[in-house]
């Protein structure tokens, strides 16, 4: 009996001890993760203005006449880019990147569009080059960039725009959700563009510890987010905004790949499958933020068909 007493009390320990050294290798591997650091250049110039790397203005991409302008954020000026359209109404859009992004990632999106005469606010947000740095250096799945967000759509009703349009990649994503939660805004906002959106920081986490082939991710899971917690200004885990999109009463673009292996494609699927309002889904085979590329002249038809809506109400 004592001998059983022992055998368990071992493995227990053994269990406690994989899943508190699990999860602080994972905790590890995401607070690099959402440590700022430089973006770098890619090592060949990217001459295709729709591919992840491209560096240059709208004009440089596209031809596109813009502006560059500055947004008074709450830790400073932070620029964008702001690209007209001929024959613009009251309708603008706001394009938010991902972690670490730039301004040109939104490129796919702009050509679209621009070309249904639909203005582009291109924005950049704390921390990232050029832009005021937060004290922690920490990005933050949107519980803190959609102050940003907010300054941004300010900007454009301070421009004439009164209704809006949200474009979100990734991160980008959450940092729209997290300003429908938030913002005194929120009710200017038209419609929702979004390109795998990372709405569920949980299961990001989980995805992760999978990624990584620990066994028992949703255990490990809590652990990851207690250690964060230590290491964060923010608790990781109000970082879900699932339930915003969702009841979103606006239309919804949203593509996703169920090849992302960062932002699982489950978390645009649990958004679609509880909406009720007016929903286009682009679900592809793609790796993260790569559906347009799977297919870019389908993407460019179910988007420009979805503006072209918007631009009719």
């Amino acid at each position: 009996m004592r001998k059983l007493v022992i055998a368990i009390s071992l493995l227990t320990a053994a269990f406690l001890l994989y899943i508190v050294g699990s999860g602080w290798i994972i905790a590890r591997s995401a607070s690099d993760l959402l440590t700022v650091s430089q973006s770098s250049r890619p090592t060949h110039p990217v001459l295709n203005p729709y591919a992840v790397g491209f560096r240059g203005d709208p004009q440089t991409a596209f031809g596109y006449p813009f502006e560059e302008v500055m947004i008074a954020t709450e830790l400073g000026l932070a620029p964008a880019w702001l690209v007209p359209a001929p024959g613009a109404t009251d309708l603008a859009a706001v394009y938010v990147h991902g972690i670490a992004g730039i301004r040109e990632n939104g490129y796919r999106h702009l050509s679209v569009l621009h070309d249904a005469g639909v203005p582009v606010l291109l924005v950049s947000y704390r921390n990232d080059t050029g832009s005021p740095l937060s004290a922690e250096r920490q990005y933050s799945f949107g519980l803190t960039e959609w102050k940003d967000l907010d300054a941004a759509v300010a900007f454009l009703r301070q421009r004439g725009a009164k209704r809006i349009i949200l474009v979100g990649e990734s991160m980008g994503g959450a940092i729209v959700g997290q300003f429908l939660m938030r913002s005194s805004q929120a009710d200017t906002v038209t419609a929702l563009i979004l390109d795998s959106p990372a709405l569920d920081s949980r299961a990001i986490i989980r995805n992760l510890i999978s990624q990584l082939g620990f066994p028992l991710p949703a255990v490990i899971e809590p652990v990851v987010h207690s250690i964060l917690a230590l290491q964060l200004p923010v608790d990781l885990t109000e970082a879900r905004s699932i339930d915003a999109i969702a009841n979103f009463p606006g239309p919804l673009f949203i593509a996703h790949g169920t090849g992302d292996r960062l932002v699982p494609a489950s978390i645009s699927d649990e958004v679609v499958t509880t909406r009720y309002g007016a929903t286009t889904y682009v679900r592809t085979r793609a790796t993260h933020l790569q559906s347009w590329h799977e297919n870019p002249a389908r993407y460019r038809h179910e988007l420009g068909a979805f503006v072209g809506q918007l631009l009719r109400m």
